[in-house]
C-alpha cells in the first residue's frame, strides 16, 4: 500500500515527532511512504526515513501553525495527481490547507485520513484553554469530511460529536512510543552537571506549556546544591524566562537538543520529569519519560491526566500549579524511593497502553477499514 503522508519536518514539535516515528514505523512493515510537507531551508530533525519527499511552498512556519501560499494547494493536488497514493495521512499542522484537503482528495477520489493534535483542557479554566476550544469549533465542520479523524482520547472523541463529525469517523488511537529505545539505561549526567538529583522539563517554550509556574516553584523551594532543574527545549518564551530567572540556583537551559541519542541520554539521567501544561493533546514527551522509568508530574489538561492515573503518576490541576509543585519538589528532594517506585509504575503504564507497536497496529486497521469502506477490492492492500 502506498501513504502519502501530509505532515511536518521542522521546527521541532511533538507533530514532528509523530510524523517522524509512524513514518518510520510504517516503512518498516514494507509500506510506500511519499512525505509531503512545508518547505524549509533550516536543518532537518534527526532520523528521518529515506522517502519520496515533496515540498510545499509556505509563507511562514512556526511550532504552532503555518501560513502556507496560494499555490500551496495546487502543488498539493498536482503530487497527489502523480503520486497516485492509496491514502492520504494528514498530521494536521494548522494551516489553511488543512481545510482544503477534503475537496482536493474527493476530486482524486482518494481516502483521507486526518490525525488532529489541537490541544485542549477537558475544562475551560484559563483562557488559553478557551482559546484551544474555538479551534475545535473551528476544525470541526471541516473534519465532518474526512473518511477519518484520529485523535489521543475519548475526552476529544465527545468534544468533536458534539460539534457536528459524525461518531464513526472519529477514531480514539493514543500516542505511542518506542519502548525498546526510550527505555532505563546508564546515562552520565549526573556526573556532568555534579547533581544528585535532577528534575526534567523537556517541550516547546510558549504560554500553553506553563514554564514559568515551574520556575517559580524552583525559585521559591530551596532544593540545595545537589538538585538540578534542566530545561530543554526551544520556544517565544524561551530568551525572556533565560533573562529573567538568570539568578535562579541550579536551572540549566539546554537549549533545543536535536539529538535523538542525547534527548535519551537526559532522560535516562533525570528522576523527575515535570509537565506544567495548560493545554495539551497527549503529550509524546511524557510518554517518553514515562518508558524511561521518571517519576512523572503533568496537569490534567488534555488526555495527560488519563495517562497518569491511577497511580501512575502525580496529576495536577492547571489551577495554582506553582503552588502544588512547592509541595512536590522538596518531596521528591528527599524521598528518592517515591520517585523511584513512581518511575517504575510509570514504565509499566506505558507497556500496558502506550506502546508505538500497538499504535501502529490500530492505525493498519484503521486503513483497512477506510479502503473497504470505499472499494472492497482495495482492502486486500493492507
Amino acid at each position: 500500500m502506498h501513504i502519502a503522508w501530509l505532515g511536518k519536518k521542522y521546527p521541532f514539535c511533538g507533530n514532528v515527532t509523530y510524523s517522524r516515528e509512524i513514518t518510520n514505523a510504517l516503512l518498516d512493515l514494507g509500506y510506500q511512504v511519499s512525505f509531503l510537507h512545508f518547505a524549509t531551508e533550516d536543518n532537518e530533525p534527526d532520523k528521518w526515513p529515506r522517502f519520496h519527499e515533496v515540498s510545499l511552498p509556505c509563507i511562514y512556519k512556526s511550532q504552532g501553525y503555518i501560513i502556507p501560499t496560494l499555490k500551496s494547494s495546487k502543488v498539493l493536488s498536482e503530487a497527489l495527481q502523480k503520486l497516485k497514493p492509496d491514502i492520504v495521512h494528514a498530521s494536521l499542522t494548522l494551516s489553511p490547507l488543512d481545510f482544503l484537503l477534503p475537496e482536493i482528495c474527493e476530486e482524486l477520489n482518494i481516502p483521507l485520513v486526518a490525525t488532529f493534535h489541537a490541544q485542549f483542557d477537558s475544562k475551560p479554566r484559563n483562557i488559553k484553554s478557551g482559546t484551544q476550544f474555538l479551534a475545535y469549533q473551528l476544525y470541526a465542520p471541516f473534519l465532518a469530511h474526512y473518511d477519518r479523524v484520529i485523535i489521543f482520547s475519548e475526552i476529544q472523541r465527545d468534544f468533536l460529536v458534539k460539534l457536528g463529525v459524525p461518531g464513526h469517523k472519529v477514531a480514539v488511537i493514543p500516542n505511542g512510543v518506542d519502548v525498546d529505545k526510550y527505555c532505563p539505561g546508564f546515562s552520565s549526567l549526573k556526573a556532568e552537571l555534579n547533581a544528585q538529583r535532577i528534575f526534567l522539563y523537556l517541550g516547546r517554550i510558549s504560554t500553553a506549556k506553563n514554564v514559568e509556574s515551574l520556575l517559580k516553584a524552583w525559585k521559591h523551594c530551596d532544593m540545595g546544591n545537589g538538585s538540578h532543574l534542566i530545561i530543554v527545549g526551544d520556544g517565544p518564551l524561551a530568551a525572556s524566562l533565560q533573562v529573567f530567572y538568570s539568578d535562579v540556583k541550579g536551572v540549566s537551559w539546554f537549549g533545543y537538543v536535536s539529538d535523538e541519542q542525547r534527548r535519551i541520554e537526559i532522560l535516562r539521567g533525570a528522576d523527575v520529569f515535570i509537565l506544567p501544561s495548560l493545554v495539551e493533546g497527549l503529550s509524546l514527551a511524557l510518554l517518553e519519560a514515562m518508558s524511561c522509568g521518571l517519576a512523572c508530574v503533568a496537569t490534567d489538561a488534555g488526555a495527560d491526566g488519563e495517562v497518569l492515573e491511577n497511580g501512575a503518576g502525580i496529576i495536577l490541576n492547571t489551577h495554582n500549579v506553582t503552588t502544588q509543585l512547592q509541595t512536590l519538589l522538596p518531596l521528591f528532594k528527599d524521598h528518592p524511593e517515591l520517585t523511584t517506585l513512581l518511575g517504575q509504575k510509570a514504565r509499566r503504564r506505558v507497556l500496558e497502553r502506550y506502546t508505538l507497536s500497538r499504535n501502529i497496529a490500530q492505525l493498519e486497521m484503521l486503513y483497512s477499514e477506510v479502503l473497504r469502506e470505499r472499494n472492497p477490492k482495495l482492502s486486500s492492500l493492507i
